[in-house]
C-alpha cells in the first residue's frame, strides 16, 4: 500500500510537464544554444543541489544562472568574488549597536533561493571553506547561534580555468558538495549570429516570473518519488566503483592517470540527478540512459586525474567514457 502511494500518478506527472515547459520555454527565449547549460541548471533546481559552472569569460554562466532563477520567482543574490573576500562578507557577521549596548546579527547575501557565486576560485581558501557548512548543511553559525538556510538553496558558482593568476584552486572537499560541474563550450557561428540578434532586440529588458517557488517545491518533492530500480542503482555503484578500481576495468594504460576516485556522494548524486533528469523527460521511473547522459556532469569533477593525464592530453571525460564502456547497462 505504501508502496503505491509513492507511484506518481498522470495528473502529477502532466503538472511536472507544465511547469518544466514554462521554465525550459523561458530559458530558451532568452539563451542560445547550451542545451546540456539548461539541463544541468533544471537538474540542480529540481534536485535542489548545487552546480559548478566552468568557461571562459563572456560565454553567459551568470546570463544563463540569472535568467533561470527569474523564471521561478525566488530570492536571488550575486557575490562577486574577490581575493579579499572574508566569510563574514557571505554568511554575515554581528555588529556592536551601541544605542542597546547588544550585539546584532546581519545576516549576509547567501540567505537566499539562489546564490550565484561568480569567479569562486578567486575567493581565498577560508572563504571557500566557510561556504562548506552552508553547502552541505544548509545552515550558518554566527555568535554561536545557528541559522537556517530557505528550504529552496542553490548555490551556483562559476569558474574561469584560463586564468589562474591570484587564483585558489577548489578542494576536493569543496568540489564534492556539488550536484554537477558543467563545462560551457563555445557557441558555433549560427548560435552567435542569434545572440546578436537577440541582443539587439534588447530580449532581456523585461524579466518576469513563469512559476513560483511551491512550483518547484512540487518539482522536488515529485523527483524523490519517482522510481530507479534496483539494477539502476547498482549500475550508478558500479560505474562509481570503477573510479575507485580502474584498473580492473579499464587497463593500466588509462588507470595510471587516476589519483582519487570518487566517494558515495557520486553513487547518490548519480541517481538523485538521474530522477530530475528522468521528470524532465516526461516519465515517472528512469533508464539506464539516464545515468549515462548524466555521468560526465555528474562525476568529472568527483574524480582526479594526474600531472601523467595533463601531459598526454587525458581528461576526466575520456576516463569516464572508457568506465562507461565496459560497465554493462541493465
Amino acid at each position: 500500500m505504501a508502496e503505491q502511494n509513492q507511484t506518481i500518478n498522470e495528473e502529477e506527472l502532466a503538472r511536472s510537464r507544465e511547469i518544466i515547459n514554462k521554465i525550459t520555454g523561458y530559458y530558451y527565449d532568452r539563451m542560445v544554444g547550451q542545451k546540456g547549460l539548461g539541463q544541468s541548471l533544471l537538474i540542480s533546481i529540481i534536485s535542489n543541489g548545487h552546480i559548478l559552472l566552468e568557461s571562459v569569460p563572456g560565454l553567459a554562466k551568470t546570463t544563463a544562472a540569472k535568467t533561470l532563477t527569474e523564471a521561478v520567482s525566488g530570492k536571488f543574490a550575486r557575490i562577486q568574488c574577490t581575493p579579499d573576500l572574508l566569510p563574514s562578507d557571505i554568511i554575515g557577521t554581528q555588529i556592536f549597536n551601541y544605542s542597546t549596548n547588544n550585539f546584532d546579527t546581519k545576516l549576509g547575501p547567501v540567505y537566499a533561493n539562489f546564490v550565484l557565486l561568480d569567479e569562486i576560485n578567486r575567493s581565498s581558501a577560508k572563504t571557500q571553506s566557510a561556504m562548506l557548512e552552508v553547502m552541505q548543511e544548509r545552515q550558518t553559525t554566527i555568535g554561536g547561534n545557528i541559522y537556517k538556510m530557505p528550504d529552496i538553496f542553490i548555490v551556483m558558482a562559476t569558474q574561469n580555468p584560463i586564468e589562474q593568476e591570484g587564483t585558489y584552486l577548489l578542494a576536493e572537499a569543496q568540489l564534492d558538495r556539488f550536484l554537477i560541474k558543467e563545462v560551457i563550450k563555445y557557441p558555433s557561428v549560427e548560435e552567435e549570429l542569434q545572440i546578436l540578434d537577440r541582443i539587439e532586440k534588447n530580449v532581456f529588458a523585461k524579466s518576469y516570473s513563469v512559476v513560483t517557488l511551491d512550483d518547484v517545491k512540487f518539482l522536488q518533492e515529485l523527483s524523490k518519488r519517482v522510481y530507479i530500480d534496483v539494477s539502476i542503482k547498482k549500475y550508478c555503484i558500479r560505474i562509481v566503483d570503477a573510479t575507485r578500481h580502474a584498473k580492473d576495468f579499464i587497463g593500466d594504460s588509462f588507470a595510471q592517470y587516476i589519483n582519487i576516485g570518487s566517494s558515495t556522494r557520486g553513487s547518490i548524486a548519480l541517481m538523485d540527478a538521474a530522477k530530475s533528469l528522468a521528470l524532465m523527460r516526461g516519465r515517472n521511473y528512469v533508464y539506464p540512459d539516464d545515468v549515462k547522459d548524466l555521468v560526465h556532469s555528474v562525476l568529472r569533477h568527483r574524480i582526479s586525474l594526474n600531472f601523467a593525464a595533463m601531459a598526454d592530453g587525458v581528461t576526466e571525460e575520456q576516463i569516464l567514457d572508457k568506465i562507461v564502456g565496459v560497465i554493462p547497462a541493465p
